[in-house]
């Protein structure tokens, strides 16, 4: 589940927490936002930030073959 966490602080500051999007693409989610919110003084990736989504793909041919006997 991808959840954006805001913390206000008093004097203005504002913290924001993304979770549960894979790869770089949090920037991307987050770059309207941030833009709205004014300079960006600090950036922490976290692990989710480096991990890769995996796509597999598999395609099986079956061939029956019959004997001529």
């Amino acid at each position: 589940m991808e959840t954006l966490e805001f913390i206000i602080y008093p004097d203005g500051r504002v913290q924001e927490k993304v979770t549960g999007i894979v790869g770089a693409s949090c920037a991307e989610v987050t770059a309207a936002i941030e833009a709205q919110l004014g300079q960006v003084l600090h950036q922490e990736t976290t692990s989710e930030y480096f991990n890769t989504t995996v796509e597999q793909s598999a395609s099986v041919q079956a061939r029956a073959a019959y004997s001529d006997w």
